[in-house]
C-alpha cells in the first residue's frame, strides 16, 4: 500500500522536475541553489531526493552536467538540453491546459467510456 506522503510525493516530481527544466533553460543550476528555489514554492526536498531526479533527468537527455572542476570541492553544474527544451516546451502547454481547467468551475464531462476513443499519452 502506498502512504499519502509517497502519493503526494510521486505528485509533486513532475512539478519539480518542469521547475527544474525551467530554472535551467535560463541559467546554469545546481543542486543547493535548486533546493533553495524549490524551498522558496514551498517543496520541501533534500539531497538524498533532489540529486537522485537530476542524475535521472542526466541520463534521460533532458540536462548535461560538468563538474565545477578547480581545487576543492566545485558543485556540478547542470544545462538544459535541447530535449530538455523539447519537453519543458510540451510541459508548458500541458500545464497552461491544466491550469485552464483547474479554475473553470465545471471540467468538461468525460462522458461514458464507450463512446470515446481512447487516448494514449506518448
Amino acid at each position: 500500500m502506498i502512504s499519502v506522503t509517497n502519493q503526494k510525493r510521486e505528485l509533486f516530481y513532475g512539478l519539480i522536475r518542469i521547475h527544474v527544466l525551467l530554472h535551467a533553460a535560463h541559467e546554469p543550476i545546481f543542486g543547493m541553489a535548486m533546493m533553495e528555489e524549490l524551498a522558496h514554492h514551498g517543496y520541501r526536498i533534500g539531497p538524498g531526493t533532489l540529486y537522485p531526479l537530476l542524475h535521472g533527468m542526466e541520463r534521460g537527455g533532458l540536462l548535461k552536467s560538468v563538474s565545477g572542476g578547480g581545487q576543492g570541492r566545485r558543485p556540478r553544474v547542470y544545462r538544459i538540453t535541447a530535449a530538455g527544451r523539447r519537453a519543458l516546451e510540451k510541459a508548458r502547454e500541458k500545464v497552461d491546459e491544466l491550469c485552464h481547467e483547474l479554475h473553470e468551475a465545471h471540467p468538461r464531462e468525460l462522458g461514458s467510456g464507450r463512446e470515446k476513443s481512447a487516448r494514449y499519452i506518448v
